[in-house]
């Protein structure tokens, strides 16, 4: 009995789902055959005209019914399967090496279209990464970026949240397939990513993750993204590893310094060493993006009354004269372990100075658009 022809698009995602044929490849594949649906149905031997046995014996057992699982499962779910030649496709991702030949979404894919900062770094962060990483998301958002991490547990979810809590949006990259909450404990996250902002994946609706589907996704996530901020990194942090494809993307980095005496700010600071831009306010970020509000306009708007970070808080006690350390942390109301490792911070970005115990305000801010005291 013969096969029933499928349509051209479930042929494509068939295709495009067979292990060990990414974009190349199917690019080749399709040149050569005419059509995703030719490929799936060409012989064993004239695919190895084109690819290895492994991939031909692969193409030749494609399994045609799990293509069209997937799909009716995203279609339950209001999701989207996106191809290089749908007009929804990033316009990022098209001029990355090995772009995506598929993207299952869930969301707003208008936020495909907006300017994006990527967000990453520390599964086991210090609170000192957790706060500049949800400063640093909802300054990008209030300033009209989007905001791209990878929705794993430490600073990929602080800087999801960050966005969302700070009224703009969010896009999430998946290392699993839509549907798949990774890790368990992010429901309540993946839920509000999903119907205020955008998930993104490669892999099909219903597929776990796998220990070679994060790195996968890493190169996805900078490649949404015109610059990629590296929070705080251990020397073996993954969030490296997505600053490597920024990197071969021809993407700016961007990396947040850190205490010298801190094993999660040892990747960022050699980052910084070797040539990576710092992130000392918000300036440094929207130098890259002319076309969304300057940080003098973010200024202008505003932070919200509870909002402003604990470094935020120094500088503006220190803004009208200088302090002693204990009389500092008092007004700032922080406990004192968290405190002086602000100040450490800000010392060693040149953002106070300290003299014999009494510490001062130098020039600007940690982010120039939100050290504003609340007199």
């Amino acid at each position: 009995m013969a096969e029933p022809d499928l349509s051209l698009r479930e042929a494509y995602v068939t295709l495009a789902l067979v292990p060990g044929v990414g974009c190349t490849r199917l690019q080749a594949l399709i040149a050569r055959f005419g059509s995703a649906d030719r490929v799936l149905r060409a012989s064993l031997e004239d695919l190895q005209g084109v690819v290895a046995l492994a991939v031909a014996a692969a193409i030749r057992a494609a399994d045609r019914a799990a293509t069209e699982r997937a799909l009716a499962t995203g279609d339950g779910m209001g999701a989207r399967v996106l191809i290089p030649d749908d007009a929804s496709y990033p316009a990022m991702l098209r001029t990355i090496p090995n772009p995506p030949p598929l993207l299952f979404v869930q969301g707003d894919l208008d936020l495909l279209t907006r300017p994006a900062v990527a967000i990453v770094g520390s599964r086991d962060h210090t609170r000192y990464g957790a706060e500049v990483g949800r400063a640093i998301a909802r300054a990008a958002v209030e300033a009209g970026l989007v905001v791209v991490s990878g929705m794993a547990r430490g600073l990929d979810a602080i800087a999801h949240l960050g966005a969302l809590d700070g009224g703009g949006a969010t896009i999430g990259v998946l290392g699993n397939g839509l549907g798949v909450i990774y890790p368990s404990a992010h429901r309540e996250l993946y839920e509000r990513v999903a119907r205020q902002g955008l998930l993104v994946s490669e892999f099909p609706p219903g597929e776990r993750p796998s220990a070679g589907s994060f790195p996968r996704r890493n190169r996805l996530i900078s490649g949404l993204a015109r610059v990629t901020v590296v929070v705080e990194a251990a020397a073996s942090s993954g969030a490296l590893g997505t600053v490597e494809w920024a990197q071969s993307q021809g993407r700016e980095v961007l990396a947040v310094p850190g205490p010298i005496t801190s094993p999660v700010s040892a990747g960022t600071n050699a980052l910084l060493r070797d040539g990576a831009g710092p992130l000392l306010e918000l300036q440094d970020l929207l130098d890259h993006y002319p076309e969304v509000a300057s940080a003098r306009g973010a200024a202008a708007r505003g932070p919200e009354p509870h909002g402003r970070t604990l470094f935020n808080r120094l500088l503006a006690a220190l803004q009208s004269e200088p302090l002693p350390a204990e009389q500092l942390i008092e007004r700032c109301g922080a406990p004192v372990d968290e405190a002086l490792e602000a100040l450490s911070v800000l010392e060693l970005g040149g953002r106070v100075r300290q003299e014999a115990g009494w510490y001062r305000a130098a020039a600007g801010g940690l982010f120039r658009g939100t050290v504003n005291s609340e007199r």
